[in-house]
């Protein structure tokens, strides 16, 4: 049991992950999900406002999540997007980046879904500026 454990643990990340490992690297939810609000103060409002509502349901949704492999998951993939996140340093952007055609493989339909939803809700919210309407290039 303990060797299907760490196998299913270790695909959902490209390094090969034990249990102890991930316990070592991992954040309680709550601590986790307070980090990820207090780095989207440094986001626009519009990102942030979309991103703290889907990251409070997401959170929501996997309450009564009891599978060690699930939370493994859950808990590493929002720990990888925190450590995405732009630092709280003044004047750095946020830019976003491809989603890996092998993650999308592993996708199920519901998932794949889900992703479509988001792309549609997030294409009004957040586009890049065309012309020379950028606040970056004008200081």
């Amino acid at each position: 049991m303990q060797k299907s454990l760490a196998r299913l643990a270790a695909s959902v990340t490209t390094k090969p992950l034990t249990l102890q490992e991930a316990n070592a690297a991992l954040l309680p939810p709550k601590p986790l999900l307070r980090q990820i609000l207090r780095s989207h103060r440094n986001l626009p409002i519009e990102m942030r406002s979309l991103g703290d509502d889907y990251v409070k349901a997401e959170f929501r949704r996997h309450r009564a999540v009891t599978n060690p492999v699930h939370i493994i998951g859950f808990l590493s993939q929002w720990k990888l997007y925190l450590e995405a996140l732009p630092p709280s340093e003044e004047g750095q952007g946020f830019s976003g980046r491809r989603l890996d055609p092998f993650l999308l493989e592993k996708m199920s339909s519901e998932q794949i879904g889900q992703l479509y939803e988001l792309m549609q809700a997030t294409k009004d919210v957040w586009k890049p500026s065309e012309g020379g309407n950028d606040p970056e290039k004008s200081t």
